[in-house]
């Protein structure tokens, strides 16, 4: 077996920066179709609810439960809508006229001033839970707030319980949300790049001529990686630059290390893209699988919507042998908390683990299948 020539596999990088720097459409999906998702969809998925339509019912009609709605009204959360007339709350949730109805029942300044709890009915739409646990808690803090000011003391209570958020003081969601779209985002494109190219030289006829030559597989593969590589680079660089420019985000954590793992990650996902279009040889078939093994498991599986923790068991093991969940939390974590290497070391070493297994995998397979 002949050795592994660097020369030859420049050449086949060399052939394919060519090809790239004639593919417009090459050029725009590595570069700048992943700053456009990651814009658009950073506004698009944000976990903040707001402007959330409140129909209040005062059957007490007295100054105290005026300015208790007021309050509701001034929070930014909260578009109140005061009904007067008799009307079922209930049927005004099944209609959807509303997300939430307060009902104030009578007595509710008499029993303020005199020291007793005064009544308010809450009914939320339980249909969404994600949307009624944050809605609830947004009630909950603003009654909080009002109650405060009406009373003018705050309730004595036997535990004072002080909450400080970390890394994220104004619990801003795009904030979680952005740097996981970096992981969702460039790692469905990566598969995606290498998935096409491969299989579009099937197509044309030019891989076999490739083969014709001296050149040997495994030539072939560093050769045709090494530039999408670098390309897929430049992409996670503008995302890198729209993050902290465009959304304001933090970065606390070390340069280098999020480079290192860049790659990492990159080398694993193009390493993907490779094996799918090698088994599938037809552009339109390897996109339907890239889009089908990348897309849903990034997104649905890597902790960028629904957490890991909060799975069932069989699915968090299943979850490991995804690179994008250890990119997700590594990602994460230097944006926000600026974590070290030892602090990362179980993400990092499941992550090196997949990319050399994965380049095993695509190794093997691309030369099995040339040869």
């Amino acid at each position: 077996m002949k050795s592994f020539v660097w020369r030859r596999a420049g050449s086949i990088a060399k052939k394919e920066v060519h090809h790239i720097l004639r593919d417009y459409f090459t050029l725009i999906i590595a570069v700048g179709l992943p700053v456009m998702m990651v814009v658009f969809f950073g506004y698009v998925f944000d976990f903040d609810t707001r402007d959330i339509r409140l129909i209040v019912f005062d059957r007490d009609q007295s100054i105290l439960s005026r300015e208790f709605v007021e309050i509701f009204s001034a929070s930014k959360y909260f578009r109140v809508d005061l009904i007067n007339k008799a009307a079922d709350p209930i049927k005004l949730i099944e209609g959807e006229k509303a997300r939430a109805v307060m009902v104030i029942e009578p007595e509710f300044a008499k029993n303020i001033r005199r020291g007793q709890t005064a009544k308010v009915q809450l009914f939320l739409d339980g249909a969404d839970n994600q949307s009624a646990g944050i809605i609830a808690s947004y009630l909950t803090g603003v009654n909080t707030a009002a109650l405060k000011r009406i009373v003018g003391r705050e309730a004595e209570e036997l535990v004072k319980l002080q909450t400080r958020f970390l890394y994220n003081s104004e619990l801003n969601s795009r904030w979680f949300v952005v740097p996981g779209l970096v992981v969702v985002v460039v790692g469905i494109l990566s598969i995606l790049l290498t998935a096409l190219t491969v299989a579009r030289e099937w197509e044309t006829g030019s891989m076999e001529l490739l083969l014709s030559t001296p050149v040997r597989p495994m030539e072939i593969m560093a050769g045709k990686l090494a530039p999408y590589t670098v390309l897929c680079l430049g992409g996670v660089a503008l995302v890198y630059f729209a993050a902290r420019v465009w959304f304001g985000i933090p970065f606390r954590g070390n340069h280098l290390l999020f480079l290192v793992t860049c790659l990492m990650f990159l080398t694993t996902n193009l390493s993907q893209g490779m094996v799918i279009s090698v088994i599938t040889r037809q552009q339109q078939l390897a996109m339907q699988l890239a889009q089908i093994t990348g897309l849903l498991p990034n997104l649905l599986l890597s902790g960028f919507i629904f957490p890991v923790e909060s799975m069932p068991s069989f699915f968090q093991y299943l979850t490991s042998v995804l690179p994008a969940r250890w990119f997700m939390i590594i990602c994460r974590s230097l944006f926000l908390r600026g974590a070290g290497v030892f602090d990362l070391t179980k993400p990092l070493l499941a992550l090196a683990a997949l990319n050399v297994l994965f380049l095993a995998v695509a190794a093997k397979k691309f030369k099995k299948d040339l040869e």
